[in-house]
């Protein structure tokens, strides 16, 4: 079986601006988040990974770096399929202003039913990131990966493997450079871990945006 540990990527300081961050470049770690990236890295330090992957925003590969530092044998592989949700026109708006939209309502609500302007439908999103992830797992037979990812895509795929509806996948909480793991192989999928943050001080195992 192929074990798949999910992590968020560490804080940054785009989320005390109120706007969604998305697919945005520049976005970069914090101190704060810096700190967080490497006492995750030394966490997984004695884990026997072969291979680390990345969406390709800056904030992720700076989070899989830190992880790389204790795995010199490993380099960070970027895969688009692990990117953000591709939020469209909402990108960098202000979340006081999205609030007040009818297709805000329907992301709280029924979010298996948004489809983001000029964006991709969140139906869309979850299963590009279960395909990026079944692709990673038939690479890597019986192996352990590092896969650093965003919030809300990996509740997406959560969701799926829980079999839980996506219209509830809100209620999975993903902290910034939390772990969460998968186990897969051909006839078997399961859900190991959510959303473990024992690595980190405990103040910091509150979801957030961006």
């Amino acid at each position: 079986m192929t074990t798949l540990l999910l992590i968020r990527h560490a804080v940054n300081d785009w989320v005390k601006t109120g706007k969604l961050a998305g697919r945005m470049p520049g976005v970069h770690l914090n101190e704060e988040g810096r700190q967080q990236a490497s006492a995750l890295g030394t966490r997984l330090a004695a884990r026997p990974l072969t291979a680390i992957y990345s969406s390709p925003l800056e904030r992720t590969i700076e989070t899989a770096e830190a992880v790389a530092r204790h795995h010199p044998a490993l380099s960070v592989q970027v895969d688009r399929g692990l990117e953000e949700v591709d939020f469209g026109r909402w990108q960098g708006e202000e979340l006081a202003t999205l609030a007040h939209r009818n297709l805000w309502h329907v992301v709280q609500r029924t979010p298996a039913r948004a489809a983001f302007p000029d964006g991709e439908t969140v139906r869309g999103a979850q299963m590009r990131m279960v395909d990026a992830l079944e692709a990673i797992a038939r690479r890597h037979p019986g192996e352990t990966v590092a896969i650093v990812s965003h919030s809300d895509i990996i509740k997406l795929v959560l969701a799926y493997y829980l079999g839980m509806p996506l219209d509830l996948f809100q209620r999975i909480v993903i902290a910034p450079a939390s772990i969460s793991a998968l186990q897969l192989s051909a006839g078997h999928a399961a859900v190991l871990l959510m959303n473990d943050t024992g690595h980190l001080p405990e103040q910091h195992a509150e979801d957030g945006k961006g």
